[in-house]
């Protein structure tokens, strides 16, 4: 059975940082992703990381925000710095099976950042 948790999340002052992380069990997974969404927007990708380490980001977190893995602990993490009230969201860890291809989605976590 697949399952995506996450953790990390809480209430910070702006200029501060967070790590977020993402365990994935269950599955072999080809991409893990993190994204958000804030209320009444539209959800967004902040970033990306595929299976041969490959990442993406969201313009909105370029230079901010840092995705890595640890393959031996099946955890992805999101490293947040010089977090902006604007990055105050829901952030919810996705994965797509290697063989299935299908998506899965962890609960979310609340990160909220204060001015």
């Amino acid at each position: 059975q697949v399952q995506l948790v996450e953790s990390g999340g809480g209430l910070v002052q702006a200029g501060g940082s967070l790590r977020l992380s993402c365990v994935a069990s269950g599955s072999i997974f080809s991409f893990i992703a993190w994204y958000r969404q804030a209320p009444g927007k539209q959800r967004e990708l902040v970033a990306s990381i595929t299976s041969g380490s490959t990442t993406n980001y969201g313009d909105s977190v370029k230079g901010r925000f840092a995705i890595s893995r640890d393959n031996a602990k099946n955890t992805v993490y999101l490293q947040m710095n010089s977090l902006k009230p604007e990055d105050t969201a829901v952030y919810h860890c996705a994965a797509r099976g290697a063989l299935s291809n299908s998506d899965y989605w962890g609960p979310g976590t609340q990160v909220t950042v204060s001015s």
